[in-house]
């Protein structure tokens, strides 16, 4: 976006097998606490997200190396191109990125979003947003993967992909 504010997308609800709802994902969180010095911006943002599902009842995500592996595929993508869509720019979708990374999904989700610099702003920026927040509080949803890029004007682009199996 032209404003240079952060950003957040949301999508579209595809079938019953895929959600979409742009907003994504972390990276290297520095706190004054010692012991979060070394949690990373993902990790922060898995904890962020558990405790918005703690709060209304929703049992918390764990985190999954393969939607790991699909959100650090688009969200480096976006990072290195400026696209800021739920598409990747070879034309893959969130479904098709989690497929080929391995995860054999029943319902999955995406959120996207670009501009905030820590896991804190960026979770606040879902939890603000009607689709993406329905994505992190879906209680059928058990795994997550996250992802934080930065590009080259030091904007930061993130990635949460969300699945169950079965």
């Amino acid at each position: 976006m032209t404003t240079g504010a952060p950003t957040t997308r949301r999508g579209t609800i595809m079938k019953s097998k895929v959600i979409t709802a742009g907003a994504a994902v972390a990276a290297l969180v520095l706190t004054a606490t010692p012991a979060l010095a070394t949690q990373t911006f993902e990790d922060r943002v898995l904890s962020l997200t558990n405790g918005e599902r703690a709060a209304v009842g929703c049992p918390a995500l764990t985190a999954n190396a393969q939607l790991d592996a699909a959100a650090r595929r688009h969200t480096d993508d976006m990072a290195r191109t400026g696209n800021f869509s739920h598409t990747g720019t070879d034309g893959s979708t969130a479904g098709q990125r989690v497929t080929d990374a391995g995860y054999p999904f029943r319902m999955m989700a995406e959120n996207i979003a670009a501009g905030q610099g820590t896991a804190d702003e960026v979770v606040s920026s879902w939890m603000n947003s009607e689709g993406h927040r329905a994505n992190i509080l879906n209680c059928e949803l058990r795994d997550l993967g996250v992802a934080r890029a930065v590009d080259g004007n030091n904007k930061s682009y993130w990635t949460q992909d969300f699945g169950v199996t079965g």
